[in-house]
């Protein structure tokens, strides 16, 4: 996810893309370099940033997004503000990455519930506290790790709630917002549970305070005065956060430089599928690899080609088995070294239970999913059954079996 700040008073790139002419330029130059998504964002969320209206945002944002779409690119609007959301959707907008979750706005799950359901919109849940803290008064956890991962269940289930579909849910720990540097490193090396959670999980870390105070020690480039941030000190520390985030399941990684991040995570692909490719023949020739099997989910839910079967709904039985090494832990006895087979099981039931397709296919891609959003899943087989299909001759059961690995996950 390419940054493309339309702002005044951005941290990093305040005022470089303010005009549209230049905005539009550089958000095709992002998806030249190898951006999946260009996130346009026309207020500054850092700490101590002027708020605007969402009048002026739009003003900001609004011609480039639909410039941009028009152009064929997968656009997201970062905004606070639903009636911003709402109007970006309408201009080509393919996502809202809210740093808030909707706590901001509280007008903001109904437009994403709206734009997921009649245009497939997908909706990035931020955890904060509020408008960021320079003082970082409101910084104070007991376990950021969890405190963070149960905050952002609760927006989960409240954007569930109120009508998004879970497919179109991807979950950010909000580096950076009320949270030191110091806890924004335990989130990124706890991304694992985070990934229980059960959905996708961005990483937002580039160019940010928590990379500078880590590098702070050591050399860094000059740039002269009025240069535009196309090359910040921080970029190179960016893209190994991206490459190590990505190793450790994450979904998707949003940075401003993102020629570097593309080399770090091509680098990244070529390790982990050098790894995996020596570790087959042991597979082949040596016991099953670890596995949690998961049979038997019962999901009642409304899918199917006939308008009786969404209407009135039927049983879908779901099995999931999912490839993870479970040696850490049964050496060190730890829940978090391993996948919850319980909130497995709960993060299938929600993406099975979501909106009505026809085909139990596409169930079970969205259960795969999910599946391999867990850290660790390297694998995950998922067979649907519909053992009350309409189908006239007699039968016991008609099932769907997927297989998919991490690494066939597209990325955003």
């Amino acid at each position: 996810m390419g940054v493309l700040n339309v702002t005044p008073d951005s941290f990093s790139d305040g005022g470089s893309y303010a005009a549209h002419d230049l905005a539009i330029e550089r958000g095709l130059e992002l998806v030249a370099q190898g951006a999946d998504v260009v996130d346009v964002g026309g207020e500054s969320t850092r700490p101590g940033a002027t708020p605007v209206s969402s009048s002026e945002e739009q003003a900001r944002v609004l011609p480039v997004i639909r410039a941009l779409a028009e152009a064929g690119a997968t656009v997201s609007v970062d905004t606070l503000h639903a009636d911003t959301a709402a109007a970006a959707v309408a201009a080509g907008a393919r996502w809202i990455n809210d740093v808030s979750g909707g706590l901001h706005d509280p007008a903001m799950l109904a437009v994403a519930a709206d734009a997921s359901r009649h245009r497939s919109v997908g909706f990035i849940i931020g955890h904060w506290r509020g408008i960021p803290d320079p003082a970082h008064l409101r910084s104070e956890y007991g376990d950021v790790v969890s405190e963070v991962a149960d905050a952002l269940a609760e927006r989960v289930r409240a954007a569930i709630a109120a009508g998004v579909s879970p497919e179109h849910l991807v979950l950010d720990p909000g580096l950076g917002f009320d949270k030191t540097g110091d806890q924004g490193w335990q989130l990124l090396a706890a991304l694992g549970e985070l990934n229980a959670v059960g959905f996708p999980v961005l990483v937002g870390a580039s160019r940010k305070r928590m990379l500078g105070e880590a590098i702070a020690e050591l050399a860094t480039p000059r740039r002269e005065p009025g240069e535009i941030n196309r090359s910040h000190e921080r970029d190179l520390a960016t893209a190994v956060v991206s490459a190590l985030a990505a190793d450790a399941g994450a979904w998707g990684v949003r940075v401003h430089d993102v020629v570097g991040t593309r080399q770090a995570l091509a680098v990244q692909a070529a390790w982990s599928g050098a790894r995996r490719r020596t570790a087959e023949p042991e597979r082949t020739s040596g016991p099953q690899e670890d596995r949690i099997t998961l049979t038997g989910l019962e999901v009642f839910a409304h899918h199917g080609v006939f308008d009786f079967e969404r209407e009135q709904g039927q049983r879908f039985i779901i099995d999931a088995d999912v490839q993870v090494s479970l040696a850490g832990a049964a050496a060190d006895d730890a829940l978090a070294r391993t996948v919850h087979y319980g909130e497995l099981a709960d993060a299938i039931a929600a993406a099975v239970g979501g909106d009505p397709v026809d085909l139990i296919e596409t169930v079970a891609e969205r259960a795969a999913t999910v599946a391999l959003g867990f850290a660790g899943v390297r694998r995950a087989r998922i067979t649907v059954h519909k053992p009350d299909a309409p189908i006239a001759q007699t039968f016991s059961d008609v099932s769907v079996t997927i297989v998919r690995h991490a690494a066939e996950r597209a990325p955003l």
